[in-house]
C-alpha cells in the first residue's frame, strides 16, 4: 500500500512550521518512506506573540485563536502545495497543531482546529493525535515512538532535542520513552541575553564555564526524581527553569554553558533510568539525535561525553531528518489513523490500553 501523506508540527521553541510530504508504502507490515518535499515556514513576529501568550487568552478568544490558527496553518499547506506542485498528489494532512496546554494525564491541548485545515485545503485531515491517550489516563506523551519504532528499527535510542528533548528506547520486549528535560526553548532565552535568537554550535556554551552550585539546583528539581512514564509542559522550562537561571545573576556565556551540561547529564540520567530498570546491555547501541539541538557540536560533545561509560553511539541522521523527523512521525500518525490501527504505545504514556489517536476531518464529499 502507498500512501502520500503531509505531515505538519509546530515545536515548542517556536521556531516554525515543519511540513514533510511523505510517501510511505507497507509490505508485510515493514514500513518504508521517502521524504519527497520539506519545508520550514517561519512564525512572523505577530504568529510568535499570539502562540508565545496563547495561554493567558480567555476561554473565548483562546477558541478563536484555535480556530485563526487552523486557518493560518491551512493556508500554509495550501502555500507548500503550489511551490512544490504538489496539486491532486496529496490523499491526507497530518497535523500536530502547537501545542498551549498539557498537564500530564489530564489534558493536552494543540490549536489548530482540524475542520479550519480541511476547510482551507479542501483534503482530509488528522488532527488532535493526543487527546484519546489522555482520556484513557495516559500522558498523552511521547507520541512518537511508534514512528520510531516502525520506520528507523536499526537504532535502539532516539534522542529528539527541541524545545523540550525526550529520549527512546527500544527494546526486544518493551519500548521506553518519555520528556527528559527543557532545551532549546531555555537556551534560545538564554541566548536573546546577547541580543542573537540561538547559539550557533554552542559556541558561547563552549566559552562559559560551568556553576556547579547551579549545576545542582537543577539537577535536584523534582521532576528529575520521578521515575517515567512522565511528560513535561512548556512551562516547565520558562518558569521553573529559566528564573532559577536568570537569578543566579551569571553571565549568558556561564548560563549556556551550565545549562547545556545540566541537558547532557540528565540524558545520560535517562539513558541509566533505563538500563536500570530493564536490565539490559546497551554497549554498541546507537542513538539517533533529532531536532534543532542536533546541530549545537558543543552539546552533542558534551552528550558523547556522559554516554560513553554506556558505549552507546550517537547517531546524527541526515539533515533532513534531523529537521522533519517529528513532521514525518506526525504523517505516518496521521495513516495508521486511517488505517485504525495503533498510533500509541501505553507502556509509554501510562495509559490503560494502547489506542489509535485523532479526529477526522473530510475535506470534500
Amino acid at each position: 500500500m502507498l500512501y502520500r501523506v503531509i505531515g505538519v508540527m509546530s515545536g515548542s521553541s517556536l521556531d516554525g512550521l515543519d511540513l514533510a510530504f511523505v510517501e510511505f508504502e507497507e509490505k508485510g507490515g515493514k514500513w518504508t518512506f521517502i521524504i519527497l518535499a520539506s519545508a520550514c515556514y517561519s512564525y512572523d513576529e505577530a504568529w510568535t506573540n499570539k502562540l508565545k501568550t496563547g495561554s493567558d487568552l480567555k476561554a473565548v478568544d483562546f477558541v478563536s485563536l484555535d480556530a485563526e490558527y487552523g486557518h493560518y496553518v491551512g493556508a500554509q499547506i495550501n502555500r507548500f502545495i503550489q511551490e512544490n506542485g504538489l496539486a491532486y498528489k496529496v490523499g491526507l494532512i497530518a497535523s500536530h497543531g502547537h501545542t498551549l496546554f498539557h498537564l500530564p494525564g489530564k489534558y493536552s491541548v494543540q490549536i489548530g482546529n482540524g475542520a479550519a485545515i480541511a476547510a482551507e485545503t479542501s483534503l482530509p485531515v488528522v488532527s488532535d493525535l493526543r487527546s484519546l491517550d489522555v482520556a484513557l489516563g495516559g500522558q498523552g506523551a511521547p507520541i512518537v515512538p511508534m514512528g520510531e519504532q516502525l520506520l528507523f528499527p536499526e537504532n535502539s535510542f532516539f534522542l529528539n532535542i527541541g524545545g523540550i528533548s525526550n529520549v527512546s528506547c527500544r527494546g526486544e520486549q518493551f519500548y521506553d520513552a518519555f520528556d527528559v528535560c527543557p532545551a532549546n526553548r531555555v537556551l534560545n532565552l538564554l541566548a536573546e541575553q546577547k541580543q542573537i535568537s540561538f547559539d550557533k554550535d554552542g559556541a558561547l556554551a563552549a566559552a562559559g564555564r560551568i556553576n556547579e552550585v547551579l549545576l545542582e539546583k537543577l539537577n535536584q528539581l523534582d521532576y528529575y526524581q520521578t521515575d517515567y512514564p512522565k511528560s513535561l509542559a512548556n512551562e516547565f522550562g520558562t518558569e521553573v527553569i529559566y528564573p532559577l537561571l536568570v537569578t543566579s545573576e551569571l553571565p549568558a556565556e556561564d548560563l549556556l554553558a551550565t545549562f547545556t551540561e545540566h541537558i547532557a547529564i540528565q540524558v545520560a540520567l535517562s539513558v541509566e533510568k533505563i538500563v536500570s530498570k530493564r536490565s539490559v546491555t546497551v554497549s554498541q547501541a546507537k542513538m539517533m539525535i533529532t531536532g534543532g539541538g542536533a546541530y549545537n557540536t558543543y552539546l552533542i560533545s558534551r552528550l558523547s561525553q556522559h554516554l560513553l561509560p554506556f558505549g552507546i553511539e550517537v547517531v546524527l541522521p541526515s539533515n533532513e531528518i534531523i529537521e522533519y523527523k517529528e513532521a514525518l512521525i506526525m504523517a505516518l500518525l496521521g495513516v495508521l489513523r486511517w488505517r485504525e490501527e495503533e498510533t500509541v504505545f501505553s507502556s509509554v504514556t501510562g495509559a490503560k490500553r494502547a489506542s489509535s489517536g485523532g479526529a477526522f476531518w473530510m475535506g470534500q464529499d
